[in-house]
């Protein structure tokens, strides 16, 4: 075993030590120009993830980890340049989008999906869940190119105490599709709708959508009760029952709801701080995750970064619990055939920027 792959295992062992305090909650937004802006957030709650920015060149050679703690897995250079959001170390891309205008994401599964047991007769053709973004981004440019060529590879987990995982893909056209893999095989949903979380399953997830049928935007009322007329004590009273916990289930309906009815905006940058705004109510205190007094480190916030990426115009933006300025990664602006590999912290320092307000005397 090399160092790096010691390393990666040392990792991991810390991973599967928080798979209960993870959460991820996304949205997909469409402007009135056409643009698609796929975003969400990451949450974990149990200590602060190495999170980084990614940029991968065109031709750039990688080859996937293993579950047995070797590095021979499945090899593929990078058809495509992409740039991405990683956690925990820069193989590990969780979010991004290539410079074919395709978009991958990464969502915890937890306690459901079953993967494929690892052959090491098959390793050749074997990748981890932790790196199939990074397979999906170097290769392919729409939806049905990875329909079609994930038939021919075995998905694997990384480290079998982990959590399980399912994805977002999203191509340019705006057809997205969610990936779990049940019983050990892939499994596609069209994603009609454009919102995802964690467990239970996609299928579950859009079924039980149609217990909040009585959910309407606006002001409920008045309503005659008998001899009384009673009124609502203020606006967004059609938003009643709307489920305001932080569980998958919960999530998924407050940002079915709260993406429906936001105002289409005119242009892709336009959806993608819409998008912040939407998100910024699955922001999650980290007190909330553990029993009174019990939480393992005090950091700013269980949601440890929040990315919107404009899919027509190829930017990214994100922004941490660290610092919540905006901060953006223009992929026009990336020479993907000359530039090199290279990964850097999300944060370069960890505090908020402030701008004092310059009082006139």
């Amino acid at each position: 075993m090399n160092i790096k792959t010691c390393f990666t295992s040392v990792l991991l062992t810390a991973l599967t030590l928080i798979q209960s305090a993870n959460a991820c909650t996304g949205i997909t937004l469409k402007a009135k120009d056409n643009s698609i802006v796929v975003a969400r957030t990451i949450e974990w709650g149990e200590s602060e993830i190495d999170n980084q920015y990614v940029i991968v060149p065109r031709n750039h050679a990688q080859q996937s980890l293993l579950p047995d703690g070797t590095s021979d897995g499945l090899k593929f250079d990078s058809l495509y340049g992409f740039a991405g959001l990683a956690v925990v170390q820069p193989e590990f891309v969780v979010d991004g989008i290539n410079e074919a205008g395709l978009s991958a994401g990464l969502f915890y599964f937890p306690n459901y999906g079953e993967y494929q047991k690892f052959d090491p007769e098959q390793k050749d053709k074997t990748i981890a869940d932790l790196q199939l973004v990074s397979w999906i981004l170097s290769n392919f440019s729409t939806v049905d190119q990875v329909k079609t060529a994930i038939k021919d590879i075995h998905i694997v987990q990384l480290d079998p105490r982990a959590s399980t995982v399912h994805w977002r893909i999203t191509d340019s056209s705006g057809k997205q599709v969610i990936l779990e893999i049940i019983n050990g095989q892939p499994v596609f949903y069209d994603s009609e709708l454009g919102v995802l979380t964690n467990s239970p399953g996609y299928d579950w997830q859009i079924n039980n959508l149609n217990n909040y049928v009585n959910i309407i935007p606006g002001t409920a009322g008045p309503v005659n009760l008998g001899n009384i007329v009673i009124k609502a004590f203020g606006a967004g009273s059609g938003m009643l029952g709307l489920p305001g916990d932080f569980t998958p289930p919960s999530r998924f309906v407050r940002a079915a709801f709260f993406q429906t009815y936001s105002i289409q905006q005119n242009t892709g940058y336009e959806s993608a701080m819409e998008a912040f705004h939407i998100l910024n109510n699955f922001d999650v205190p980290l007190g909330t995750e553990f029993p009174l007094g019990q939480y393992p480190v005090n950091m700013p916030s269980a949601t440890q970064w929040t990315i919107a990426t404009d899919m027509t115009n190829r930017m990214i933006y994100y922004h941490t619990m660290y610092n919540r300025v905006i901060r953006s990664i223009d992929l026009d602006k990336i020479d993907f055939a000359n530039i090199p590999y290279q990964y850097y912290p999300l944060d370069e320092t960890k505090a908020e920027t402030i701008i004092p307000v310059e009082i006139k005397q």
